[in-house]
Order: C-alpha cells, then structure tokens, then sequence
C-alpha cells in the first residue's frame, strides 16, 4: 500500500539569484513494510531529493503526499510522529550513554520537559533488544565502533515509534561485514515492525540484493523504479551505471569490472 508520493517533484533551491534546479517532474511511491534503496552517482541529486522528502528543504515544484495529505501542510511536531531521520553524522555529546541517545527518540511524546514515563521506557528497552546491543545501553557513545553507533541511531529511530525510518548513507563508513549486517538488519525491520525504510546508498551490489525496491536517479534520465529483478531484467540498471570499465551483469545482480591492458 502507497502511503508516501512524489508527484511531479522538483527538487533544488532558490536564492536572490533565482532557482536552481536539480532534478524534475519525479514521480514515485513508497509502499508500506518495504525496503527501498536509491542509487545513483554523484552529483544525480540524491541528497537534495532526500532531504526535500524529509521536509529539510522546500520542493521548488510539485507535491510530496503523506497519508494523502501535502507534505508541507504538516507541522513539525507531526512529522516528528510520522518520520524518523538517521543521518550520518554521529551524535553530537559523545558522553552520553547508549541508553540517553535512544531516549531522545521519545522526544515527540514527553513533552516540554522531557519526563519519561513507563510506556516510553519500555519503548526504549525493546528497541535496544531488537537490536541487540541492551548489553551496552550503559556505554558511552565514544566508546563504540562505527557499526555500534549505526545501530544506536537505528534504535532511536525505532524509539520515535513512526511508520518511516528514512537514512542518508547508513553503511557509509562501515566495513564489509558490517555494511551486510545493517542492510539485513534495515530489511528486518520491515517484517518485524512493518516499517517503510527508505535509504539512500552508493553500495548498490547491497542494494540490489537485499531491498525490495529500488529508486534509480540522475540528472539526465530521471527517476526509474522498480524491483530489483524488474530494473535488472529490463536493463535500466545497466543504463544508468554502465561504462567503459565497468558492466552490469543482471544474472549476479553484480558488476564487472574490466582490468586495463
């Protein structure tokens, strides 16, 4: 089920000079209790795209609809119950515990004085023990390797109780293994919890194995969508990635690469 459209969107930005556009007329949905990762090369607007969808920046043209409703008729605090945001930053007090960072997902429910109660709690535990790290909730956020720190901020995410859990380059900094375990993890959260995750990733041989849907963008062909299989089979992967050195090969799902001479 589409709860969350771009219809005929575009992205970019406008000062005293005018606009600027990056990308246009982009058309998609995300469905309920699925994954779907965006690919595309630098440059494409993925990070503009992403952060006009999270409401970081006004679109230029176009609607962006929420249960049926426009994006930009919400007000913060319920966007704050309908989307949660895990950038690749890491938390800015270092010394805060584990258990403090997750809290602060709470935040749209405790109100001014940020006063938790049993419900929020027990919200905080059971995100931490899906996880799987309530064995350090006491440790300092300092303390933890890259991956841990990916996963405390999943946890939050997953504290703030929304429907949407978007992500900027979750695995960015990750090692092999680790980039592995997050995508799972992600696609998990969708059957276990009936997330939408969406995400945004330059790791697309993750990508196109692990997700359920794929978002392919760039500044001259677009927005394409698809399943990983209907985007592979139809050659729109190949389109937007292939070049001299390097070929897609749609039976893998993965890339050749070709050794200069």
């Amino acid at each position: 089920m589409s709860f969350f459209e771009l219809n005929d969107l575009t992205t970019g930005y406008a000062d005293r000079h005018g606009r600027k556009v990056i990308s246009s007329q982009l058309n998609a949905q995300l469905r309920q209790g699925r994954l779907t990762c965006m690919l595309g090369p630098n440059g494409a607007g993925k990070s503009t795209l992403l952060r006009t969808m999270i409401a970081f920046q006004p679109a230029l043209g176009g609607q962006i609809m929420l249960h049926g409703r426009e994006l930009s008729t919400y007000t913060m605090p319920e966007l704050a119950r309908q989307i949660s945001i895990v950038l690749t930053e890491n938390p800015k007090n270092m010394n805060m515990t584990v258990e403090e960072v997750v809290a602060l997902g709470r935040s749209p429910y405790t109100g001014f004085w940020g006063k938790l109660h049993e419900a929020d709690r027990k919200a905080i535990d059971e995100s931490l023990r899906l996880i799987g790290i309530e064995d350090f909730k006491h440790r300092k956020i300092a303390s933890l390797s890259d991956g841990e720190r990916q996963k405390v901020m999943i946890a939050k995410s997953i504290t703030q109780e929304t429907p949407i859990i978007f992500l900027d380059e979750p695995t960015a900094f990750l090692d092999y293994p680790s980039k592995v375990k997050t995508m799972l993890l992600l696609h998990q959260l969708t059957r276990a919890l009936g997330k939408t995750v969406f995400l945004s990733t330059h790791d697309m041989e993750h990508a196109l194995w692990i997700a359920d849907e794929i978002w392919l963008l760039d500044r001259e062909k677009g927005l394409t969508t698809g399943t990983p299989q209907e985007l592979s089979e139809s050659g729109q992967i190949g389109a937007y990635f292939d070049c001299k050195d390097m070929t897609y090969i749609p039976e893998s799902r993965r890339f050749a690469v070709t050794l200069p001479q």
